[in-house]
C-alpha cells in the first residue's frame, strides 16, 4: 500500500502543514511518495527529499504548475492516484481547493479535516463546529483525505535524502489564470504555525486600540497576532488574522486571548492550544469554559499591565 500526499511549498522550500500531513500519512502504514509540483521546483524536491518517512519524491516540474492552479494540479493527482490507496493533503486552503477536485474526478468521496486515523478505512473528523467527533468508514478504492494539521506533530529530518522521481506533466487545461498576489509580510511568525498567538476580538473596541495594546505584547513575547471573527468583521484586522472555524485552526503552545467572548465558531479554531489564557471583563464568557487559566478584569489595565512585566 503505497500513500500520496500533496506537498505544499513555494517552489523553494516546503511549507509546515505538508510535515504534519506526512506524520499522518505515516500513521496509515506503507511507503508515503510525496507529491512537488510546480515551476523550477528543484529546491522544493531536495527539501521534500530530506522529509523524515518519506520514501520517494515525485517532481513535475512544467511552466503551467509555477502559480500551482488547483484545476491543473488536479489533472495531475487524477492521473497519478490509481498506484495509490491513498492521497492526502493538508486541510489548508489549497487543500480545500484541490482534493474536492480530483474527488470529483475520480468520483469517490473525500473524508475532510481529519484529526485522527483508527484504521487505514476509518478517520474521525470534528462536526458541528468542533462539538461532537464523527468516526468515518470509507468504502472507495482511493481514499482522498484532508488532513487538520494542528491534530498531527510535524515530522522531523532524514537520516538520508529519499530518492527522487520525475513524473509527466498533465496536459494544461487553461481554465485559470494567476493575475497577481498580495503576500503579507511580517516580522512576526506566521499565524498557522506560531507557538505564541496573542489574539483579540470586539472587547477591544477599535482598530487603533488592537494595534496599541495588543502589539506591545506580541513583541515581547514573539508571537503572531490573531483575531475573531467580530474583530475582522468590524474592520479591526484584515481577514488573515482571522482565527476560527471560518478562518485558521491554530494550536499554540500558549493561545492569550484578549476581550474575546468565545463563540462557537472561535473556539473551534483554538481549542486545541496547549495554554489558553483568556482576558475578558464578563466572567461569565464562555471562553472561560476552555481558558486554563483566566483574567477577569478591565483588558485596558491588564494587557498594559502584563507587557510590562515582561522583559
Amino acid at each position: 500500500m503505497a500513500i500520496l500526499v500533496i506537498a505544499e511549498h513555494d517552489n523553494l522550500s516546503i511549507k509546515a502543514a505538508t510535515l504534519n500531513t506526512v506524520s499522518a500519512a505515516a500513521r496509515l502504514g506503507g511507503d508515503i511518495h510525496l507529491l512537488v509540483a510546480g515551476a523550477g521546483c528543484g529546491a522544493a524536491a531536495e527539501a521534500a527529499a530530506q522529509v523524515a518517512g518519506v520514501s520517494k519524491v515525485l517532481v513535475c516540474d512544467a511552466p503551467h504548475y509555477e502559480a500551482q492552479a488547483a484545476e491543473n494540479l488536479a489533472e495531475l493527482v487524477k492521473e497519478l492516484a490509481a498506484d495509490y490507496s491513498h492521497v492526502l493533503a493538508p486541510a489548508t486552503s489549497a487543500g480545500k481547493n484541490l482534493l474536492p477536485r480530483v474527488a470529483a474526478l475520480l468520483d469517490v468521496a473525500q473524508v475532510s479535516d481529519i484529526v485522527a486515523i483508527e484504521a487505514p478505512d476509518t478517520f474521525v473528523r470534528p462536526i458541528y463546529a468542533g462539538n461532537a467527533l464523527a468516526t468515518v468508514k470509507s468504502a472507495d478504492t482511493i481514499k482522498l483525505v484532508t488532513v487538520r494539521t494542528t491534530a498531527f506533530d510535524a515530522t522531523g529530518t532524514a537520516a538520508a535524502p529519499a530518492p527522487t522521481e520525475a513524473v509527466p506533466a498533465a496536459a494544461d487545461l487553461g481554465l485559470s489564470t494567476v493575475v497577481g498576489r498580495e503576500i503579507t509580510k511580517s516580522a512576526r511568525p506566521e499565524l498557522g504555525a506560531a507557538k505564541i498567538v496573542v489574539s483579540g476580538g470586539r472587547g477591544l473596541g477599535s482598530g487603533e486600540n488592537y494595534h496599541k495594546l495588543l502589539e506591545p505584547l506580541a513583541d515581547k513575547l514573539g508571537a503572531a497576532l490573531g483575531a475573531s471573527r467580530a474583530a475582522v468583521d468590524a474592520g479591526y484586522v484584515p481577514n488573515d488574522y482571522q482565527v476560527g472555524q471560518t478562518g485558521k485552526i491554530v494550536a499554540p503552545q500558549l493561545y492569550i486571548a484578549v476581550g474575546i467572548s468565545g463563540a462557537i465558531q472561535h473556539l473551534a479554531g483554538m481549542k486545541d492550544s496547549k495554554v489558553i489564557v483568556a482576558i475578558n471583563k464578563d466572567p461569565e464568557a464562555p471562553i472561560f469554559q476552555v481558558a486554563d487559566y483566566g483574567l477577569v478584569g478591565d483588558l485596558f489595565e491588564l494587557v498594559p499591565e502584563l507587557s510590562s512585566l515582561l522583559v
